[in-house]
């Protein structure tokens, strides 16, 4: 293989392996200088950080290398959806023209495969449960006869969000392990078998941080040991990890631990006394929920919430749970199930002591709440102090890429934000033609986002932007509140087909804004990234305000708390860097290809005047700049 591509450079300019193999292939020197690049950082242990604009070819300019250095390599990314996209559909177009005899993995997390146990014992009473619910285990039924991977996402026929997949996956909670009597053919096990017989495993950033958090605990690996690691959506890595260097606790997974508690003693038959013990803390968990509902606060650090009320109904809480240690571990011994859920509890009432105390001063633990939900949130500030440990350990080459991870030029918020010491750092713009096929239009008229006026004004230039592209737009909103309340002043203005977040699921929302050609969509966070739509029918993209995070936050609260407390400047080094990486992500639903064309509008003034606003627009791909509507539409009737 390494004779077949002496040099990777070589492999991907004009009449190279790959434009020779592939019909579609364009040749981009911004994709050949990347993929050198990667090659070096794997043949030298570096540490690598990209910036690889849309249309650089970034996903080839990793994959090649990987598969010529020959080493054990991991690639995360951000969404099951894109892993599903590499494994699937990029590495077997590279490996063809490689001509490699590569062994190649998918390795997801146990909720994304049968459980062979679960599906046979709850589909022995499917019959009790309702036709639709035995209709789905007919289609388990046939499906598990023939599938090699146990991968719920063959399943076509049944919607991801179907309460029937609770009922037949496992979670580490729940799964028996060892002593189930199906472990030989568990699908998870051997989907982990043949990850560590790969040369290259792929998988998303919530797994790989799962195994980090594993390893930590001295409990086994999920993945096989590797010699390169490279993360492809790594902008949402800060996001995604501080999930799992902390930890949460809902009202609904101690629900879920009585329910298994119950069901096991009702199997195993220890004798113990549960439903009493069980019945006395879901009240003292319902009057604390009762509590937090009447304080109108969704969320809050704990330091601001205490209070002598707050404090007796916590204390009650806890002091109740403990009730459960004894009679749970007397009966532990009697069976695997009882013995998995002591586990379990010690796992929940230790945090939630440790949650009551909030000793850590490198951790917020904060309080999430709504009608019928209480989460226990210990959060840590900064990623980079847990992460950064990893990225010291010897031989093990790291590469970071994205399309959104520098402001301007400068790539020390991310860096920081991982734990990068010392690392490399290199950005290729997009190579599309922006100066010819897109414009910014920045309007005169409107008011400061906090204006009372600001969602009438925008209401209007949303009726006139997307009269001049004839639809074929997206309105992009930083909160559900501003976008509902666009959403009622113009639903019955627009005159195209006119979608909205929350109407269907992302994906149906996408599918039917494509089949009508020139409609409108709006959405939230979840728009903002990861869509692409090529061609016309996405020719606007309109922009309300900034995305800055709230600093009402309860995370952000204390990080800004604690920027200060060095001696930083928060607004500056933290909520700037993220509001840019956030438009970048969203300024970047609108080119997608060669030839689309389209306006992108940002409708927030502190564009021009804020001294910060010139970071914004230094960070946007270069693009003419207006501020004249007449522009938009002459760019639209040329």
């Amino acid at each position: 293989m390494a004779n077949l591509i002496a040099d990777i450079g070589d492999a991907l300019k004009q009449g190279g392996a790959f434009d020779s193999a592939i019909d579609s292939f364009v040749p981009r020197q911004v994709q050949q200088e990347m993929a050198t690049s990667v090659m070096d950082a794997i043949n030298y242990l570096g540490k690598l950080v990209v910036e690889s604009g849309t249309g650089t070819g970034k996903t080839y300019a990793y994959l090649i290398p990987a598969i010529v250095s020959g080493k054990k390599t991991i690639i995360s990314t951000g969404t099951r959806h894109l892993q599903e996209q590499i494994f699937n559909r990029d590495l077997p177009v590279v490996l063809g023209v490689l001509v490699a005899d590569t062994k190649v993995e998918m390795l997801k997390g146990r909720s994304n495969y049968l459980c062979r146990y679960r599906h046979r014992l709850n589909g022995q009473q499917s019959d009790l449960v309702g036709k639709e619910n035995a209709l789905s285990y007919d289609v388990l039924d046939s499906w598990v006869v023939s599938t090699r991977t146990g991968d719920i996402a063959e399943v076509t026929e049944l919607n991801e969000s179907s309460p029937i997949w609770k009922q037949v996956t496992s979670t580490a909670d729940n799964c028996l392990g060892g002593k189930c009597p199906d472990y030989s053919k568990c699908f998870v096990n051997q989907a982990r078998k043949r990850a560590m017989e790969a040369d290259i495993v792929v998988v998303n950033h919530h797994l790989f941080f799962s195994d980090l958090t594993l390893k930590t605990d001295g409990f086994g690996e999920l993945l096989p040991q590797h010699e390169v690691v490279i993360f492809d959506e790594a902008h949402s890595i800060p996001d995604i990890a501080s999930g799992f260097f902390g930890f949460s606790v809902s009202n609904y997974q101690i629900y879920d631990l009585f329910e298994d508690i119950v069901s096991a003693e009702k199997e195993e038959k220890s004798g113990a006394e549960f439903r009493k013990p069980i019945a006395r803390i879901e009240q003292k968990l319902s009057n604390f929920q009762g509590y937090m509902s009447k304080q109108d606060k969704d969320s809050e650090i704990l330091e601001t919430l205490r209070s002598n009320k707050f404090d007796e109904l916590l204390d009650n809480l806890l002091e109740h749970l403990n009730e459960l240690d004894a009679p749970l571990t007397a009966a532990s011994g009697v069976g695997e199930n009882l013995a998995r859920c002591l586990v379990r509890f010690e796992q929940l009432s230790g945090q939630l002591s440790e949650w009551r105390e909030s000793r850590d001063r490198n951790h917020v633990c904060w309080l999430e709440s709504g009608r019928s939900l209480v989460r226990f949130h210990q959060t840590p500030l900064n990623v980079g102090d847990h992460f950064g440990k990893y990225l010291e350990v010897p031989g093990i080459s790291w590469i970071f890429t994205s399309a959104t991870l520098a402001v301007g030029n400068d790539f020390s918020s991310f860096c920081d934000k991982v734990g990068l010491q010392e690392m490399e750092t290199q950005k290729w713009d997009s190579p599309y033609d922006y100066l010819n096929n897109a414009l910014l239009y920045l309007p005169t008229h409107m008011p400061d986002p906090r204006d009372g006026d600001f969602a009438e004004s925008l209401c209007q230039l949303i009726l006139d932007a997307t009269h001049a592209s004839h639809g074929r737009c997206f309105c992009l909103f930083t909160s559900y509140s501003m976008m509902n309340r666009v959403f009622e002043r113009v639903a019955g203005a627009i005159e195209w087909p006119l979608f909205v977040q929350g109407q269907a699921a992302k994906q149906h929302l996408l599918q039917r804004f494509l089949e009508a050609d020139n409609a409108v969509l709006f959405g939230t966070a979840s728009f903002w990234e990861g869509v692409d739509v090529k061609g016309e029918a996405l020719s606007c993209v309109i922009i309300d305000k900034l995305p800055f995070d709230y600093p009402s936050d309860p995370v952000l609260k204390s990080q800004l708390k604690k920027c200060e407390e060095q001696g930083g400047k928060p607004f500056m080094d933290i909520q700037v860097p993220d509001a840019v990486i956030g438009l970048k992500q969203g300024a970047g639903r609108l080119i997608r290809s060669e030839t689309d064309k389209g306006v992108l509008i940002l409708c927030d003034p502190r564009l021009i005047s804020k001294s910060y606003g010139k970071m914004f627009l230094k960070s946007l791909p270069p693009m003419p700049v207006t501020r004249n509507f007449s522009d938009v539409e002459a760019f639209y009737n040329g």
